[in-house]
């Protein structure tokens, strides 16, 4: 995992429990379990492979790989969960939304969510949106994109964070995690089951968005609807 993956994790809120802390920050895709973290089969998903012939591909890998990070983060379902069941704005919820969204395919969609959360401040979407506009070849955006997040982490840093969330509660089973990340270092598409996909599919839209069209929104049975389609 390269410098920017491994700042990727971070972001969202830290798991009460020191371990589940740790082991987080090294980007361990699980609840801290003693026998996910020494994995040898997670260790070598989350290895870096070996970089691709453009920039553009490279990029989209990048990204591919940042996605099942987000979604592997032990408080993805909790965050998940307080974007769809809250009136306030939660950035790390619409994060994942956007992670969610990449990986069913609704690209738009992803975009237009990764742009709401880094807008209310999540580095991390900043960082996904900058590999997006490197994968699109469009680098003035994915440069404008990377400073944004550089800013977004340091203000971050200069803030006590005092929120909790609890991680006891898996967004997607481990097995589709590690799914997710085998096919990114097989070079494939990322994609998700077509079960898990179909609840993703079938969320409302708003399609009066000028520039992204028809826009996924969230519903407050969105984590358990997931959780029931494994």
């Amino acid at each position: 995992m390269n410098r920017e993956q491994q700042r990727l994790l971070p972001d969202t809120r830290r798991a009460a429990d020191p371990t589940a802390r740790r082991d987080h920050a090294k980007g361990l895709p699980s609840h801290s379990r003693p026998s996910e973290a020494h994995d040898s089969g997670w260790t070598r998903l989350l290895a870096a492979p070996n970089p691709l012939p453009s920039d553009q591909e490279q990029a989209a890998h990048e990204l591919d790989l940042a996605a099942a990070l987000v979604l592997a983060m032990p408080t993805a379902a909790a965050s998940l969960a307080r974007l769809t069941n809250s009136q306030s704005i939660h950035p790390e919820g619409a994060l994942v939304l956007g992670a969610l969204l990449y990986v069913s395919g609704h690209r738009d969609g992803s975009q237009f969510w990764l742009q709401f959360a880094a807008g209310g401040g999540n580095h991390t979407a900043a960082s996904l949106l900058s590999l997006l506009h490197r994968s699109l070849g469009e680098v003035l955006d994915a440069e404008a994109w990377r400073r944004q997040a550089d800013t977004l982490a340091n203000a971050r840093e200069q803030r006590t964070v005092h929120e909790v969330l609890d991680p006891s509660d898996e967004l997607l089973p481990r097995t589709v995690r590690a799914d997710i990340l085998a096919r990114c270092h097989e070079g494939l598409d990322v994609r998700l089951p077509p079960r898990i996909a179909a609840v993703l599919h079938q969320l409302p839209v708003d399609s009066d968005d000028p520039e992204y069209g028809e826009v996924p929104q969230v519903s407050a049975g969105l984590v358990r609807a997931l959780a029931a389609a494994v």
